[in-house]
């Protein structure tokens, strides 16, 4: 009798891949030739883009390390994890708090089998393929349910992903629909590139990740936003200080090297009372 389980997908080494290229970016070894000619093309397009993803997993390491330790969060969920990459949630959260779960979730098939690769088999970190869009059939996936539990406190990391979404009425549909289903002593963070002082590099940025398969709205607009945008997805959360700010200033943990200037990225972490 034939097998009703569908194939995975081969590893594709032909074509770019965003998680791969971000790990070249970032200094690491998971990626491929075509990764790394994409990544020098994007750099040369955006100079300052390896700023960018270095501050930003600088800021992811914070937000995490802060959710498992000061917050005592011990459930990840990841979305748009865009494996592999540099400095992972499981690795943080897990170094501050051994057995945090994590489950990492992708839309892009590709991310999702080199992250099963590459990530051990311990019954307590997943990749799962699932869409953003849908937040209550992400939330229902078994593979999540199997190692997170919804009915105590959990961190939603949404690092980078509302750019993708095009469609404001989208995105902030994503926003509250998962913040209405984690339960109170939850988190959300969440961090994404704003326009309000490099509007032309943040276009091109948006224009970047167009190119790679962002999921389009009515208008196109790229999902470049203004900070006051991005501030209204934090709307029915308790801030942890200092609140939604360019991201070098997010609980810094050393001297600031690069200001708002070079990284027009705003990040923030808040608690669902």
């Amino acid at each position: 009798m034939p097998s009703s389980t569908p194939a995975r997908p081969k590893l594709d080494t032909t074509s770019p891949n965003m998680g791969r290229v971000a790990d070249y970016i970032l200094g690491g070894k998971d990626n491929f030739a075509v990764d790394r000619e994409a990544a020098e093309a994007a750099m040369a397009i955006i100079p300052n883009l390896s700023l960018l993803w270095h501050e930003g997993r600088r800021f992811l390491g914070r937000a995490v390390r802060y959710l498992a330790g000061e917050a005592g969060i011990r459930q990840f969920i990841d979305i748009g994890c865009g494996l592999p990459t540099q400095g992972n949630v499981h690795e943080i959260a897990q170094a501050v708090a051994p057995g945090a779960r994590v489950a990492y979730i992708d839309n892009d098939p590709m991310v999702v089998v080199h992250g099963q690769a590459i990530l051990q088999d311990d019954g307590i970190t997943a990749v799962i393929e699932a869409d953003a869009r849908d937040p209550e059939k992400l939330l229902a996936h078994p593979a999540l349910t199997e190692i997170i539990d919804l009915d105590r406190p959990v961190a939603v990391l949404l690092f980078g992903i509302l750019q993708d979404i095009t469609d404001d009425a989208v995105a902030a549909r994503i926003v509250q629909g998962l913040r209405e289903a984690i339960p109170p002593g939850s988190y959300m963070a969440m961090s994404q590139p704003v326009s309000d002082l490099s509007p032309e590099s943040t276009t091109e940025m948006a224009v970047m990740y167009e190119d790679r398969g962002a999921v389009e709205g009515p208008t196109r607009r790229g999902g470049v936003r203004s900070k006051a945008e991005v501030d209204r997805f934090m709307d029915g959360l308790a801030l942890v200080e200092p609140g939604l700010v360019y991201i070098p200033w997010w609980r810094p943990d050393g001297p600031i090297i690069h200001g708002a200037e070079s990284v027009w990225v705003v990040g923030g972490v808040g608690r669902k009372d």
